[in-house]
């Protein structure tokens, strides 16, 4: 297959009904998380999983916001497993209290949270 054919095959399958989905904006939508969903599935380098994070990693990631595009790309570009970029927004996202709680002594935790703070984020 050619590149023009995948080209207009797919744009022949996004001018098709598809239930639940009305709008090209919806479509496109589902297209990209069907995407993520495929790139998951179909495995990528992972070599750097288990390393520790480096400030610069974290600063960016947290900069960027949890989408599933992006954390698919960030998994990508770091070489690490997806859910540990997810784990990264979680532990971003809790709250100061709760961590105390949870991990009071756990470094990289701390690491998330003053790297969170320092770039704006909310709920730290």
């Amino acid at each position: 297959m050619t590149k023009k054919d995948f080209r207009e095959r797919i744009g022949q399958l996004l001018e098709e009904d598809i239930s639940g989905l009305s709008t090209w904006e919806e479509k496109i939508s589902y297209v990209r998380q069907v995407l993520v969903e495929l790139d998951k599935e179909h495995g990528y380098n992972e070599s750097n999983k288990g390393k520790s994070w480096s400030d610069d990693e974290l600063r960016l990631i947290l900069q960027l916001p949890p989408t599933k595009e992006n954390i698919m790309k960030l998994a990508r570009a770091f070489k690490r497993g997806y859910g540990s970029i997810e784990q990264i927004y979680r532990w971003a996202a809790e709250d100061k209290k709760t961590v105390q709680q949870k991990r009071p002594n756990d470094a990289f935790i701390q690491q998330i949270k003053r790297i969170a703070t320092e770039v704006g984020w909310r709920a730290t």
